[in-house]
This record gives C-alpha cells, sequence and structure tokens, in this order.
C-alpha cells in the first residue's frame, strides 16, 4: 500500500442501524476497488469486517474494523462500526479518530433508531456528515419519503444529491441534484444519459432546495444567489465543501451495496468533496506533562504524536495497538515513548489493517491510520510520542457501563485463571469493567447490555477455554435497629482447670450515624469491669459487625453501651470478654427492632418527550420516586431516585420501552429502610444462598 500524505487521507466512520448494510457496503468498496473478487455476505460469515468468530456466529458486528480504501489517488480510511446498541464503545473510538461519518441508512426501513443515534453521535463529535441510503430498489422502500423524514427529524441540512429514478421498480440510475446531469447504471459504474422526463420536476425542487443551503454557507454566495438567483457550477461545488466540512449540509447519495450500485460514485464523492485529514484537523487541544494545555499542529514536519483509540487481540501477533498519527510521521526505527506510562517503546513492525489482514508498511504521516504489535505497557488510551516532545491526547469518551453480572468459574481450580483472561478481554474493549467486590467477595463484570455480556462469556470459552456462570450481583443491604435494648452478655465456662468468664451487661440504641458500623462507649463504675477488658470487648463488637444477626449483612448505625458486668480475678480474659461483647451484641440487636437498609440510587434518565410519561409511570413502579425534570439538548431528563435492587436490568429494560432511544446515569445516594414485605423477601433469599455456600 503507496503511502499516502494528510491532504489525500479521509478518515471515514461508518454508522447506521444494525442491519442496514454497512458491513455489505465495505464489501462493495473492497470489490469496487479490486481489492476482493466479489462482494461477501454476512450471512454467510464471510465478510471482510465481520471477521471475528463472535461476528460470525451472531452475523452481527460486535467490533470496529478498519478497511482502507485506495481511490483516485487517495486513501479513505473507513471504520466500520457496530450498529448494535451494545457495541457503542466501539463507535465512540471510531468517531474519536475520525473527520467524517457516513451514516448508512435503509430506504425501506426509514429513520431507524440506529440512524438517529448515529446522527446525534455524529453532531457530537462535530464532524462532516453524509449520508448513503441503500437498498432503495427493495420493495416497499420509498428513497423520497425517507428524505422527507430525515428533514423533518434531523432539519434542512439533510439535502440529496441523487435523485434515483426507477424501472418496474428496479433503480436504473439516477439524476445530480447539483448539476442536473442525468446517469444510468452500468454493470460496472455509470454512464451520463438523457434526463427522464419525469424527473424534471423533481431535479427541479431539490436543485432549489440545494442552492439555498449553499448560499447559506458563505456571505459572498449569499450575495450571488440573492441577485441572480442561482449560482454557477463552481461556486456550487465551492459551498457544497463548505457546508459539508462545517456540517451545515448533509447530503445524501444512493445505491445498492449488494450489487455494488451507487457504490463508485460513493467513492468519488468521499475523496472529492469530504474534507481531508490536513483540512479539518490543523491542530488538536493536548495536554502538557504538566497538566497544562497545549495546542499541537498536525504537521508532518512536527514532532511524532500518535494517539492509541483501539486495540485487538489477534491470535498470531498478539496484541495491536491501532492508532492514528497527529504530528509527524512516524518510521519503524522511531523512538516512541508511552507518555502515559514514562516508558519507551520498540517498534518492530508497523501495519495497515483491513479487517484481519495485516499489510506491513514503511512509514505513516500525520493524518494516517495503522497499527504496532507486541507494545509493551501501552493500552488504549495511551499517547505515543518522542522523549523530546511529550504530549498526552484527549482520550474517548464511553458510555457507562450500568448492566453488571457476578461472574463464576465453572470448574473448580480456574479461579486464577479467570482474573487474567478477564484482564485480556478488557484490553480490547474498555466499556466493559471489572472488579471484584470486597463486601461480597464476587467477581463482578459491568457492560452495557445482556448482548456485550454475552460476547464476553464467548470471548472467554472460546479464546482462553474458560467457562462461567452469571448470577445477578449481590445488592448491598445493611442492617440496623431502630429500638433500643438492655441485654447481658454471658460467656462462662468453668469446669475445673483453667476456665473462662466474661460477663458485660450492655445497651444497645441507634447511633443516628450509618456512616459507621457502630459507636462504643463505656460509662462502667465500680470496676465491675476491668479497664484492660474495654479494647476485648470492642473487638467483639468489631467482629460482630461485619455479618449481622438478620441476614448477615454488614451493621451500620449502633451505639454500643458497656454499663456493667462481673469478671473472675483467674479465669477472666480478653477472649472471654470478646465472646460475652459478641453474645450481647447479637441478643441485643435483636431485641432492639432490627431493620434491612436497602441502597438508594440516584437515577437521570434522559429520553425524548414522548417516553416521559412511560419512564415515569415504570419508575413508580421500580418504588422510585421522580424528582424532577429538565429540557436538554432536544431531550428531556428525568431524575428519580430508586432502591439498587430495581434497577440491576434497567439497561435492558430502557431499551426495550425506548427502542434504543433513552440512556442513563446512576449512582449511589443512601441508605433507606426497606419495605417489610421486600426485607421478608430478602431475609429469606439470604438464607438460601448462605444454606448453598455452607454446603459448597
Amino acid at each position: 500500500m503507496k503511502i499516502y500524505s494528510a491532504s489525500a487521507i479521509r478518515n471515514v466512520a461508518v454508522l447506521g442501524h444494525s442491519g442496514n448494510g454497512k458491513t455489505t457496503l465495505m464489501e462493495a468498496a473492497l470489490n469496487a476497488t479490486k481489492v476482493t473478487t466479489r462482494i461477501g455476505r454476512v450471512e454467510d460469515g464471510n465478510t471482510v469486517s465481520d471477521y471475528d468468530a463472535e461476528e460470525i456466529r451472531r452475523k452481527v458486528s460486535v467490533s470496529t474494523s478498519l478497511i482502507p480504501i485506495e481511490w483516485n489517488n487517495s486513501k479513505i480510511n473507513f471504520m466500520d462500526t457496530p450498529g448494535y446498541f451494545d457495541f457503542a464503545g466501539q463507535a465512540r473510538e471510531a468517531l474519536r479518530v475520525a473527520e467524517t461519518a457516513l451514516i448508512v441508512a435503509d430506504a425501506k426501513a426509514g429513520v431507524s433508531v440506529g440512524t438517529e443515534l448515529a446522527w446525534e453521535a455524529a453532531k457530537e463529535n462535530n464532524l462532516a456528515t453524509i449520508i448513503f441510503m441503500s437498498k432503495i430498489d427493495d420493495e416497499n422502500a420509498d428513497y423520497y419519503q425517507v428524505i422527507a423524514d430525515m428533514k423533518e427529524k434531523f432539519g434542512i441540512s439533510v439535502t440529496p444529491i441523487h435523485l434515483p429514478y426507477f424501472d418496474n421498480r428496479k433503480c436504473v440510475g439516477f439524476v445530480d441534484a447539483i448539476n442536473g446531469k442525468a446517469y444510468k447504471y452500468t454493470a460496472t459504474s455509470v454512464e451520463s444519459c438523457d434526463m427522464p422526463a419525469d424527473m424534471q420536476g423533481k431535479y427541479e425542487e431539490y436543485h432549489h432546495n440545494l442552492l439555498e443551503a449553499i448560499a447559506e454557507t458563505d456571505e459572498e454566495l449569499m450575495e450571488k444567489f440573492f441577485e441572480n438567483d442561482t449560482l454557477d457550477a463552481a461556486d456550487m461545488m465551492r459551498g457544497l465543501k463548505l457546508g459539508i466540512a462545517s456540517s451545515s449540509i448533509t447530503p445524501v447519495l444512493c445505491g445498492i451495496a449488494t450489487t455494488g450500485v451507487g457504490v463508485g460514485t460513493l467513492l468519488d464523492f468521499i475523496v472529492s468533496d469530504t474534507p481531508s485529514a490536513a483540512e479539518l484537523t490543523k491542530s488538536i487541544k493536548v495536554k502538557t506533562l504538566a497538566g497544562e494545555d497545549a495546542e499541537l499542529k498536525c504537521e508532518e514536519s512536527g514532532p511524532p504524536v500518535a494517539f492509541v483509540f483501539k486495540t485487538i487481540s489477534d491470535p498470531f501477533v498478539g496484541r495491536l495497538s491501532v492508532f492514528k498519527v497527529y504530528s509527524g510521521i512516524i518510521k519503524k526505527d522511531t523512538p516512541l515513548f508511552n507518555v502515559n506510562n514514562d516508558t519507551p517503546e520498540k517498534i518492530a513492525q508497523l501495519f495497515v489493517l483491513r479487517g484481519k489482514e495485516q499489510i506491513e508498511v514503511n512509514e505513516l504521516r500525520t493524518g494516517d491510520i495503522g497499527a504496532i504489535a507486541k507494545l509493551a505497557v501501552t493500552n488504549t488510551g495511551d499517547t505515543l510520542a518522542t522523549k523530546a516532545a511529550q504530549y498526552l491526547c484527549r482520550t474517548t469518551k464511553y458510555p457507562e457501563s450500568l448492566f453488571s453480572m457476578a461472574v463464576r468459574v465453572k470448574t473448580k481450580g480456574d479461579e486464577d485463571k479467570l482474573s487474567s483472561s478477564i484482564s485480556k478481554v478488557l484490553a480490547e474493549d474498555k466499556t466493559l469493567r471489572f472488579d471484584i467486590n470486597p463486601e461480597t467477595k464476587e467477581t463482578v463484570i459491568h457492560a452495557i447490555g445482556d448482548g456485550h455480556i454475552d460476547v464476553f462469556v464467548n470471548r472467554l470459552k472460546t479464546r482462553y477455554k474458560l467457562e462461567v456462570d452469571l448470577t445477578a450481583p449481590l445488592v448491598p443491604y445493611r442492617e440496623t435497629i431502630k429500638g433500643k435494648s438492655d441485654v447481658k452478655g454471658k460467656f462462662v465456662k468453668q469446669s475445673g482447670g483453667g476456665g473462662q468468664y466474661g460477663i458485660v451487661d450492655m445497651k444497645f440504641e441507634p447511633s443516628g450515624d450509618i456512616e459507621k458500623p457502630f459507636v462504643f462507649e463505656e460509662v462502667v463504675v465500680g470496676g465491675s469491669v476491668p479497664k484492660q477488658y474495654f479494647p476485648a470487648v470492642e473487638k467483639g463488637l468489631q467482629e460482630s459487625v461485619k455479618a449481622g444477626p438478620v441476614a448477615a449483612y454488614p451493621v451500620v448505625g449502633v451505639k454500643a453501651i458497656l454499663y456493667d458486668g462481673k469478671y473472675h480475678a483467674v479465669d477472666s480474659s480478653e477472649l472471654a470478654f470478646k465472646m460475652a461483647a459478641k453474645i450481647a451484641f447479637k441478643d441485643g440487636f435483636m431485641a432492639a427492632k432490627p431493620v434491612l437498609l436497602e441502597p438508594i440510587m440516584k437515577v437521570t434518565v434522559t429520553v425524548p418527550d414522548d417516553y416521559t410519561g412511560d419512564i415515569m409511570g415504570d419508575m413508580n413502579k421500580r418504588r422510585g420516586r421522580v424528582l424532577g425534570m429538565e429540557a436538554v439538548g432536544g431531550k428531556q431528563a428525568i431524575q428519580a431516585e430508586a432502591p439498587h435492587s430495581e434497577m440491576l436490568k434497567y439497561s435492558i429494560d430502557l431499551r426495550s420501552m425506548t427502542q434504543g432511544r433513552g440512556s442513563f446515569t446512576m449512582s449511589f445516594e443512601r441508605y433507606d429502610e426497606a419495605p417489610s414485605d421486600i426485607q421478608t423477601k430478602v431475609i429469606a433469599a439470604r438464607k438460601e444462598e448462605l444454606e448453598l455456600l455452607k454446603d459448597a
């Protein structure tokens, strides 16, 4: 593969709803450039993009694939992203390094949820955006109706460039809305033809709309348009490029990816009209090692600086660090330094990736995307630079992973293998989080949804020969008391020889502070319990609050007062008084109106207006409490509080309620007393669980 400079490079994130044909479009592009001899099919598992075993099994993309295309002396770095919601983190990585978003829409399905989310993501990242509408001659497809729906949904910036025409429902060509020229599709490309008579009206309508959109991109163009009610071809092309680069114009092109129709004209358009890496990324904001803001000029003459935006585990070459060059030229012998880890890295080989294929290259220049194998300490989100010019690039912002499952190995003895295997999977996917709950001792994996978890489990099985079971993670309940009690704790064993003797009289009551397990006070008078045994009593309490008497959950908010007791001059010991305190605690706790506290979460749910009623009604069913609502970016953000136990599968339920249009954040707020019926269920379930653990 040739070496390209930034002015000849286009970095394009391919977005859209799952099933709209993104991967098939990439197959058609590879076929159009003679890289492949046929267009692969997702259904057959033989596409270049979807090469991972999980993608072949599921017949959908689960990770972003790089598809570099050489076309008209330029290089287009396509990044084929998953359309399924659970793998949104993969799309975020592509958006982080792209200049242009290519949204693949379906002329039959219309403006699907994935199309809406792709549009929002492109605008959030300030990317130039173009739309390719595929499947235009499928039964029930309606290109022009979908255009109208897009204008209503996304605004008047959506402007068709291709105006397809049909013969017996088969798309045979298109009219260019810019210049009025008509083309018909041939077996391999397009050729000029006369405009069909019934297309003249459509052309005039959309051409005028396009003129208005182009005129608004520049004051000079606006003046010319008002003077002449038109623009010449040169002005139109200049204004179109300005509008695309500023994201004020979103052109729509069309074709049929399964047959390659329209793909060549799409590639032509990307090369000629979308911004290059040099045009749109002239400089980036970075941080110095001192944490100060700085600006890095994206020039080949600058110091080598690259951002690692993705990691891939390859079974043959090991871990591949995928990066974008933001400054300078990186060669095989360039001495790079991991700025994040303050560690030098050795480059053995440079690659350009095409699906699973690694194409070795000698150098990569500013604006280009490539990969390095087997870096020692480099992870996704790290910056590589030279020792003399160390900068930190902005990291990717990932969606929150709020769907959690506890993971247990099926085979005893695989526990050590579990941590190392999970770490390898996590290196590839930054939206997965893993921790060991210090309270429950559970290994918990946090993901975006159930499909995300399913891929994780299958990768453990196929790559690392590790099978696991999944269960809902334990909710961290707490135990406390609402009343007062006065009890005696007695630990006496005297049967000849050395004995044990410790008796404590203690009162228990709420401390008023559930941030602390307990507060210990001693008000003993007259030496009934010598001071030397006070620490032993406190130690007995410390051990007792770790697992309360009700359901073995941690205890909080208890005040324990030692006010009397008895001791034996010979048989008393620290052990005896510690055990006496534990007995007193258990009896006193159960006599002081014990209750379970449940964690309450602060939740913010962001949804389109149409769903607010459903969300608030559902929150009430979850024993939640809606606190308020405010408009945020064209949507409504609903603030609420809800018990943690009711939110374990909320990411899946919210997706179902909103067809994927909703999102939420969640964080711990406080502990509240659980309703009595909930307490009964939790205690019964906990008892059964403890019995199982005991038997195991």
